[in-house]
């Protein structure tokens, strides 16, 4: 990971935790100190030296992600570095200009962490959806209250996700785990479902949630 600001070390500590092993680098001796003995190691460099890249042994690993976000110099150089080993790099932009820069030195993961996440949140302020991912222009995957008129009723035999044109993946049962959907299941009273389909279509099917959520409410 290189670059520990608050993508880097977020992102660092959430691979760390499910079992990855990170080395983060950074040139800021307090950043490096905040994640000291949280990561598998972490290094005070410069990851813009090409003499970085051999002093903490790079090629052992199978990714960078090069999180710098302040300085899209250091940034393109940290990058063309790991390109130049061969190695898989994911990395942060802050700007269409950087993002293309980036593309041109041949990074295939290219990333905005703060546009996807602002993304993601409007919709969810926008009322209606517990949260949102979209994967392109024109699909995404959403989750959302079940809507009044499926709950106690097998998915099978509603029309109403055809007739918004999306897919029910995944409904909450008594446990409130997820589990997949299948045409048996019956999606119980403040059960939540996981519905993919057009941007469109979801942020329609999500107005219909909505409501109905809005009128359990009122009923009570």
């Amino acid at each position: 990971m290189i670059g520990l600001g608050r993508f880097g070390a977020a992102l660092a500590l959430e691979l760390e935790r499910s079992g990855t092993e990170v080395l983060g680098i950074d040139i800021d001796a307090a950043a490096v100190s905040a994640l000291s003995g949280d990561l598998t190691q972490v290094v005070e460099a410069d990851a813009a030296l090409e003499e970085t890249a051999t002093e903490v042994r790079l090629t052992d690993f199978d990714r960078v992600v090069v999180a710098i976000g302040g300085h899209i110099v250091a940034s393109c150089l940290a990058s063309a570095i790991a390109l130049g080993h061969g190695l898989d790099v994911w990395a942060k932009a802050i700007s269409e200009p950087h993002a293309r820069i980036l593309t041109k030195l041949g990074v295939k993961h290219v990333v905005f962490p703060e546009r996807d996440m602002g993304h993601r949140v409007a919709h969810r302020v926008r009322g209606g959806m517990l949260d949102y991912v979209q994967f392109s222009d024109d699909y995404a995957i959403v989750m959302v209250p079940v809507p009044a008129g499926l709950v106690d009723v097998p998915l099978g035999e509603s029309s109403t996700p055809a007739r918004h044109e999306v897919a029910v993946v995944a409904v909450t049962d008594v446990s409130g785990r997820f589990v997949q959907a299948t045409p048996r299941t019956v999606p119980g009273e403040g059960a939540r479902m996981i519905v993919s389909g057009g941007v469109r279509q979801v942020e329609r099917f999500t107005a219909l949630a909505s409501r109905g959520t809005t009128r359990r409410r009122s009923e009570r």
